[in-house]
């Protein structure tokens, strides 16, 4: 197993210096339970859901912002210097503890911060602990030659050399900011422990690894979110300080504090530490391995364990991000079941995106169990032959509004099998699958249902959004798509496909499906539009047949089973290719549309009616790169495609893949800035490229 972790995501004072440029890059790590940790590089919070501890309080995915903030402060004799920083409203910063940083990196995906102080270098970093809501913050002097001795006020020999780190703490939902006074927990000292007990919610417990805690209760008001401010949102929070923790540096040596909501978290961070990178390295080791092809000639150093794969450094860091994504999801049948968070950080797990995304996350890293304990968790909430669009909380009932998540099923089981080939599991799930075309065929909910006439699926009722253009607000759906999707008809005929090809397998009448693939496919040729200008994306609306150029025909192509020609599909990879391609993905509308809307900023109004009049996705850029491969045959230059993602890992969200950007160049980041079918799209297409490269 190779020790290197990628590390190409790095700055120095060019970047850790300029307040805007610090500020607009985010880092984020998640636990595997729904938790997970934000900020900048700055060290503000220009986000609600920005924190160094965001925890499920109320599972699975009632998350509460419940530590906030460690802004540490070094004690040098008689010196005070802040390593932190804060935004006021108003616009005010102070004070400007980043114009101490000498450098940020992430190692895999740890941030660490280096601080410069004339001769003494300051090392931070912060992490989740894997399956624990338990976050770390730990410190470290550099060791240096010894000097002369010191004189008076210049560091250990002549003084306290030392940190004084606040702890600000909150208790509300993330999605919600906090006023001051807005809660009113017990803090106390117990033993070596500082604790926070917010009754019948959940107790905050604060360990000091060489140092000590003293409390505190000083509210601290008028933080100013900026990027809620962007979003039309209330742009204020306030959190509440319960202590210091005072911690004595010694060269060489770890410490910092342990913040946990167990009882039995350990505050060795030497140890902690360990565990982290011990994980990375096999996530990495695990997905090295999932190439299951011969091995290339030697590798050059730190490219990769000698006789086996060697990833790019930024695929080795979707990889890790990819992890991200995957959480606990147990139910009282399926204790192990898992499900996928679709981003970070309003995003719950939804049932479209946990399906798109699953093959990238789970099979493109070797994680096959993940990827059956997922296809297990969803077929427990198929009903009427549709999966939940968003997935229920605790004694919440599950939504059925999609057309398409159930759809991408038969696909996520098929990427599933052809890696697995757990023809058990197919077995045991055949029957719903079965179940779900039979729904399909006849008719289920909002109109969704299979047109004798043609065999394609038409679906939709006004004021219902069903596709993935699927934004709304009040009554107003912005896309609509009443009628024939062009992609639910390709994922239609997929599916079909599939299908006849399970059956077979598992010794079922499998001319049934197939029959009907070939009158899909016979219906699907429809939506070839007259004069090579690609295809249709909606038949048979309200208002006819919608010939407005989008994304969506990709999936025609891209697909493992395509319902078009080889003509046709090159006619599709050129219009997307000249109308919408970016380096980063795909636009939702060609530019020359009426609708179009190169920017994706406002309130909620304004940026839910562009969401998907303009905007780039980056989960598209997988799929255009696999549908270039069809019609050309080239893997290398497909992938290459891909390439550019490399540079946006260092921007916006570091390490991982924005939802969208803007629609106009230079396509700046804009959504979530952490999107599972982002990444996992990217390392689906990158694999099996890298597959049929080495074929």
């Amino acid at each position: 197993m190779s020790d290197k972790l990628p590390d190409f995501i790095r700055f120095g004072r060019a970047i850790c210096g300029d307040f805007g440029q610090a500020e607009r890059r985010e880092w984020w790590l998640g636990n595997g339970l729904g938790a997970y940790a934000a900020g900048t590089i700055a060290g503000t919070l220009t986000r609600r859901y920005h924190g160094l501890l965001i925890a499920p309080v109320q599972p699975p995915l009632g998350r509460w912002l419940v530590f906030s903030k460690a802004d540490a402060t070094l004690l040098d004799g008689d010196r005070e210097i802040p390593l932190f920083s804060n935004r006021w409203g108003g616009g005010a910063v102070a004070p400007e503890g980043h114009v101490q940083l000498e450098s940020f990196h992430l190692d895999g995906r740890m941030p660490v911060w280096r601080y410069a102080l004339g001769d003494r270098l300051i090392e931070q970093r912060i992490w989740l602990e894997p399956g624990a809501n338990t976050v770390y913050v730990a410190y470290r002097l550099e060791e240096i030659p010894p000097n002369p001795p010191l004189q008076k006020g210049g560091g250990e020999a002549g003084g306290i050399f030392a940190l004084q780190v606040r702890l600000l703490v909150n208790a509300r939902d993330h999605h919600v900011s906090m006023a001051p006074g807005g809660f009113s927990p017990q803090v106390e000292k117990v033993g070596e422990q500082l604790r926070v007990i917010c009754p019948d919610h959940f107790t905050l417990r604060f360990q000091a690894t060489g140092g000590q805690f003293q409390t505190a209760w000083d509210w601290i008001e008028n933080f100013d979110l900026p990027l809620e401010r962007e979003r039309g949102l209330p742009d204020l929070d306030a959190h509440l300080c319960v202590g210091y923790a005072l911690l004595t540096l010694r060269p060489g040596h770890w410490v910092g504090i342990t913040a946990s909501l167990r009882d039995d978290a350990s505050a060795d961070l030497d140890a902690a530490l360990q565990r982290f990178f011990d994980r990375e390295r096999a996530l990495l080791d695990r997905a090295r391995k999932s190439l299951q092809v011969p091995p290339n000639p030697p590798l050059p150093k730190g490219g990769g364990e000698a006789g086996g794969i060697s990833l790019p450094d930024w695929i080795e860091q979707l990889v890790l991000a990819a992890d991200t994504f995957l959480f606990a999801r147990p139910l009282s049948d399926l204790p192990d079941g898992e499900s996928v968070i679709a981003g970070y950080p309003w995003f719950g797990d939804w049932g479209r995106d946990t399906m798109i995304a699953l093959p990238g996350l789970t099979l493109a890293t070797g994680r096959l169990e993940s990827a059956r304990r997922i296809l297990l968790t969803f077929a427990r909430f198929v009903d009427q032959g549709m999966l939940p669009n968003v997935f229920p909380g605790a004694g919440e009932t599950p939504d059925y509004n999609t057309v398409d998540a159930g759809l991408w099923y038969f696909e996520a089981w098929r990427a599933y099998l052809e890696a697995s080939g757990d023809w058990p599991a197919l077995a045991e799930v055949f029957p719903v699958l079965a179940d779900m075309i039979d729904w399909h065929v006849r008719g289920t909910r909002y109109r969704i249902g299979m047109d004798a006439a043609d065999g394609l699926i038409h679906a939709g009722e006004p004021g219902v959004q069903l596709t993935w253009m699927d934004a709304k607000v009040g009554d107003w759906v912005m896309t609509p798509r009443i009628g024939k999707p062009v992609e639910i008809n390709a994922l239609w005929y997929n599916a079909l496909m599939i299908m006849a090809d399970f059956a077979e397998r598992l010794g079922q009448p499998s001319a049934p499906y197939a029959e009907l693939a070939t009158k899909v496919r016979q219906g699907f040729q429809r939506f070839i539009r007259p004069n090579g200008v690609g295809l249709f994306d909606v038949l048979d609306g309200p208002a006819g047949d919608d010939p407005t150029t989008r994304p969506n025909q990709i999936f025609a192509v891209s697909l493992s089973h395509s319902p078009l020609n080889a003509e046709t599909q090159q006619v599709v990879a050129r219009v997307c290719g000249r109308e919408l391609l970016t380096s980063y993905g795909l636009r939702s509308l060609a530019a020359d549309h009426p609708d179009y809307r190169p920017y994706y900023l406002g309130g909620v109004w304004e940026r839910d009616g562009s969401y998907h009049q303009g905007p780039v996705w980056g989960w598209l850029l997988g799929h255009y790169a696999l549908t270039e491969y069809r019609v050309h045959g080239n893997a290398a230059a497909a992938q290459a495609r891909l390439l550019p993602v490399r540079d946006h890992l260092l921007d916006a969200g570091l390490g991982t893949v924005s939802e969208i950007l803007d629609g106009a160049a230079p396509h700046v980041p804009r959504g979530a800035p952490a999107q599972a079918w982002s990444v996992a799209c990217v390392l689906e297409a990158w694999q099996r490229l890298e597959r049929l490269k080495r074929q």
